[in-house]
This record gives structure tokens, sequence and C-alpha cells, in this order.
């Protein structure tokens, strides 16, 4: 199979699909890769090391492929030519580029929509981003608060640890925990999911107080919409814990919704100035009220930041796992060298959204409201 590699489109992604170990598997395994020149430079990776690991680098127009690999999302236009795509590609958010995907006979697979089973897991590029976002939220808090993380005992005095809460306690909730804790911060954390308690528990952080629902999880493990009364209880709850964060970092989201709203802007007047919340929901509408996609919000001194490529600050690790995201997949689509598309096989079923000149999942028809 002929694999092409994208230089992502979008301004400030350095991340790349594939990384030179990866390439070097998949050329092992029979497949030609292209690799469009400078592509991985931003995430550490030159030319050079892909055309070592077997990849033949090019310069120019992209030449046609089998297969189109991305970080995403993606446009049509800017993954021709070629008969299909692997990619994050936003399906829920963006049915109608699914539809002309469906129209032009491209099969897109959606990382994002990948399964939370044994035998996906590691093709779970959501999980391995994810962990790169958690991460790098603590160091971009740390950075913009005007304080110490950890207790620091000085000959000027004791210095108290900054108080850290972390809402959602998903892979980018836990990871941020622990990497707080590593850094010396007195941390806390909350999920509406019973199981979440234990999770944050374990990594030596307090789970604060508010509402647990066991009905909020859904199958695949992710969180689910909870009920008006349940939602106000919750900032009901949270609103003190919030008011003495100096640090507040939100990971909840709803999958194919807006993302839940945690944290009111009564909420944030009520924190300390010099204090900073990060949003990481800020992509699908945020947890706090006043965050600002991919802008900074000053509220009487808190600063309120909504990034949505945090994975970006470490494009390197961050490439590398979503590097083997994409190798598992093609493993498991190209057994035998050739992509096959077979709707009744489970990972399949749930992640491949257009083939055959249709959308093959339910939920993105039901987003373009119809059929394909």
């Amino acid at each position: 199979m002929l694999i092409r590699v994208l230089a992502e489109p979008r301004p400030g992604d350095a991340r790349v699909a594939l990384v030179p170990r990866s390439v070097a598997a998949l050329v092992g395994a029979g497949h030609r890769v292209l690799f469009p020149s400078g592509a991985g430079a931003a995430a550490g990776l030159p030319d050079r090391s892909y055309s070592e690991a077997g990849a033949e680098v090019f310069t120019g127009p992209p030449p046609a492929a089998d297969l189109v690999v991305a970080v995403g999302p993606v446009t049509l236009e800017e993954i021709l030519p070629t008969e299909a795509v692997i990619a994050f590609l936003d399906p829920l958010g963006r049915p109608e580029e699914m539809a002309r995907l469906a129209e032009a006979g491209v099969t897109a697979v959606a990382m994002e929509l990948m399964p939370r089973t044994t035998q996906a897991q590691a093709m779970d590029a959501l999980s391995s981003q994810a962990t790169a976002a958690g991460y790098q939220a603590v160091l971009l808090a740390a950075a913009r608060l005007p304080r110490f993380l950890p207790m620091m005992m000085t000959a000027a005095g004791t210095v108290p640890p900054a108080k850290v809460l972390v809402l959602g306690a998903g892979v980018a909730g836990l990871q941020a925990i622990a990497t707080a804790r590593r850094l010396g911060a007195m941390v806390s954390g909350y999920d509406i999911r019973p199981a979440a308690a234990e999770q944050v528990q374990s990594l030596g952080a307090t789970f604060v107080g508010g509402p647990l629902e066991a009905s909020a999880e859904t199958g695949g493990g992710y969180a689910g919409e909870v009920a008006e009364d349940t939602r106000a209880r919750q900032l009901a709850a949270l609103a003190p814990h919030v008011e003495a964060a100096d640090i507040v970092i939100t990971t909840a989201q709803v999958p194919g919704k807006p993302a839940p709203r945690l944290i009111t802007r009564q909420m944030v007047e009520a924190m300390r100035p010099g204090s900073v919340v990060i949003d990481l929901a800020a992509s699908t509408g945020g947890n706090c009220e006043v965050t600002v996609p991919d802008q900074e919000v000053d509220i009487e001194g808190v600063l309120v930041l909504g990034p949505r490529d945090l994975a970006n600050g470490t494009a390197g690790h961050a490439s590398e796992m979503y590097s083997r995201n994409v190798t598992a997949l093609i493993r498991h689509l190209a057994p035998e060298g050739d992509l096959v598309i077979d709707p009744s096989e489970p990972i399949t079923a749930a992640a491949c959204v257009t083939h055959g000149g249709d959308i093959l999942v339910p939920a993105v028809r039901a987003a373009r409201g119809g059929g394909a």
C-alpha cells in the first residue's frame, strides 16, 4: 500500500502523523511511505531520519496515494489525491465535510471514534494526545502562576504549596493530577463518575465533594450529560473549592456534545488575583463560562486560558504516541497489505465514517440531518 504522510495544514500544529520508527516498521511490512519534506521538523524529526527509515521524501505537489495519514482535522482538498484517510476528523462537529468525503469516494477513518476496548487500546489516539495535553496544562499553569507550586522552606520563611484543582478525571485530568503532584502542589480532583474517586485518590490527590452519578458514565468509559438539578448541585459543591484554588484545570467533555459548564463567571471572580484557570474543553465550548478558545481572558486578575492544541507543547512525544496509534490501526485494517473495510468488524464499525460513497456512522448521519 502507498501511504502518504500529510504536512499538517493547521497553523501552529507541530505534530506529525508518522515518526521514523513507525515508517521503518511499515516499510518493513511491505508498504511504501511518502513523506513531505520538512513535515517533521517542528517535532524535532529531520528529513534525514525519514530517509534513513525508508521513506520517500518529496517536495512540491502531493503525489497520489492509497492512504493519507494525518493528525487533522483535515478537509477533502488538503488530502487529495487519495482513496482513504486516517486522522482526527471531528465527524460529529463537521458532518458536512464528512458528506464531501463520502461523495468523493474517500474512505475516512476517524481516530477519535476508536472504541475503548482491549483490542483497540493500541489505537486509542484520544488517550495518547490527552496524556500530552494534561501534562502540558500543568506546565502552562505553573508558568503563568506568580507563585511556586511546591512548598519551599527558605531563610526568608516557609512558602506553602500551591493548591491545584483538576475537574474531570479522564486521561488528561489524571495526567494533570500526576504532574502537579510531581511538582509538589497540593492537588485535589473531581469527576461526576463514581469510579473516578478511587483513581484520583490513587495518585495521592484529594477527591473533593460533589454529586456522583453512575449513569453519567457511558459504555465507552466517557462522561455523559447530567440532569439540570445535578448540574446545579455540582456548581454549588465546586464553588468553594474553585475559590480556594491557585490553579484550576478543567478537562470535562462529552463526545458529540457541548462541554459541561463547571465554572461560572462568579466563581472566577471569587478566586484570588493571580490565580490561573486552564480550560482544556475550550474546543467544545469550555467548562468555564468566560473561556475564549485560544485566548487569554483576565477576570479581575484571574487568568483564564482556553488552549485547543496543548499536545503541541510536547510535539515530539505527542507525535511518537500518535504514530504508534496510527501504525497499530494500519496493521489492523491492512493485515495483508491492502486496506480492508469490513463494516461488521467492531473497530471498523465504530471508526470508519465514510466508505463506498456512504456515511456509515449513524450519529454523523443524524448530525447532518439525514443520510449521506
